[in-house]
């Protein structure tokens, strides 16, 4: 069952209404694919006028699941099991946009890779690299 960038969204903040809290976003997806956004708000913001990690990382952790939805349906139990992150700059105040791939999609986990970008256009930059995996439910 194909579902649409809608539809992802749709799933993602009905089963985690934080979703809704920070302004998650799916802009795009596909077979392996997500791209996504985070509206910028101020509460997003820690000492020193950046984004926070946790902000960064709950985004990279949703654009996953969103590619993951997009490669096999509403598997709405699929559950992060690993999440790495690095943080390559400080994201200046705005909305950050992610590009989630899957690079493997087996029976019991899906790897994922997460460009995290700041920025709109020709002026974005790579401001975190993100890998992780989802433990996918028994078939």
């Amino acid at each position: 069952m194909s579902l649409s960038a809608s539809d992802i969204e749709i799933l993602i903040r009905e089963g985690v209404p934080m979703a809704n809290d920070i302004g998650f976003r799916v802009e795009e997806a596909r077979s392996g694919f997500a791209k996504t956004r985070l509206k910028f708000s101020d509460r997003q913001i820690r000492p020193g006028g950046t984004i926070s990690g946790p902000v960064q990382m709950a985004l990279a952790d949703a654009s996953m699941y969103a590619a993951v939805l997009a490669s096999l349906g509403k598997v709405e139990m699929a559950v992060t099991s690993n999440l790495s992150i690095n943080f390559l700059q400080r994201p200046a105040p705005g909305d950050l946009s992610a590009e989630a791939v899957v690079l493997r999609m087996g029976r019991r986990l899906a790897f994922c890779e997460v460009r995290l970008l700041s920025g709109e256009g020709s002026d974005q930059q790579l401001v975190a690299h993100v890998t992780g995996s989802y433990a996918l439910p028994a078939q």
